[in-house]
């Protein structure tokens, strides 16, 4: 069996950081252009969501890819890791199963304080749902919830038709602590789609998954960071003002 990684809770509270925007309202916008390891995302977001509940860093959201991994989430059963060999896997305290990142991926960490507005988990994940449909909505790709399956997903070809169906195009596992969020979304711009074939993702064996490319739109990521800017705007209501990624 390849690595599996098992993340524990960090205790510390930091109250140095170098990115504490003059505008207090303002959430921090970070793209990185590298494929950042997960266990230095996870580091990041430890220490910047400690760093938000002190008051002494600003809410985030961070744009970034990773390499090919698995990740496991609290709900993830040892029988839906069909290929523990392939991928470094990772276990980690979101909620949900299994999931792929990997290049060709637009992994967004966000981090919020929910104090800052409705104390409800439930609407952020829906807020969360919105951003990510408006968003694609802008590539006319249409995403729709479906009850009882987490994530979005894109109908293909009509319901009468024997070849229909509905593939997941963004995946989304969120943790709070404190009120203050993190982890967040994936969605798949062109990842090689066969790297899910080592998982049920998300639990959900009935379906498959899908990225914009395989629907025919190339948008870029630049392009779809873009459309998630304004998009994350609109939905939450809040400026965004772009972080240099090289600060934590």
């Amino acid at each position: 069996m390849g690595p599996i990684y098992n993340m524990r809770k960090q205790s510390h509270c930091f109250t140095n950081t170098h990115s504490v925007s003059a505008n207090k309202s303002a959430v921090a916008w970070r793209i990185d252009d590298r494929a950042v390891s997960y266990l230095e995302a996870l580091e990041f977001m430890e220490t910047r969501t400690a760093n938000i509940f002190a008051g002494c860093a600003p809410e985030t959201v961070w744009l970034l890819e990773h390499p090919p991994l698995y990740t496991a989430g609290t709900s993830s059963a040892p029988e839906e890791l069909l290929e523990p060999n392939r991928f470094p896997v990772f276990k980690v305290g979101r909620g949900g199963r299994y999931t792929y990142h990997g290049p060709g991926q637009r992994i967004i960490y966000v981090m919020l304080d929910l104090k800052k507005r409705d104390q409800d988990i439930r609407k952020f994940v829906r807020d969360m749902e919105e951003w990510v449909i408006r968003t694609l909505f802008s590539f006319n790709v249409i995403a729709e919830r479906r009850e009882g399956r987490v994530g979005l997903w894109v109908a293909q070809g009509a319901p009468a038709n024997p070849e229909y169906r509905e593939d997941k195009i963004a995946a989304i596992g969120v943790r709070v602590r404190k009120w203050v969020t993190f982890h967040g979304i994936s969605i798949n711009i062109d990842p090689d789609l066969s790297h899910f074939e080592g998982i049920v993702p998300c639990g959900i064996a009935d379906h498959g998954v899908t990225s914009l490319w395989d629907l025919g739109n190339t948008a870029s990521l630049p392009e779809v960071d873009t459309a998630l800017r304004q998009s994350f705007e609109d939905v939450f209501g809040r400026q965004t003002i772009v972080e240099d990624a090289r600060h934590q």
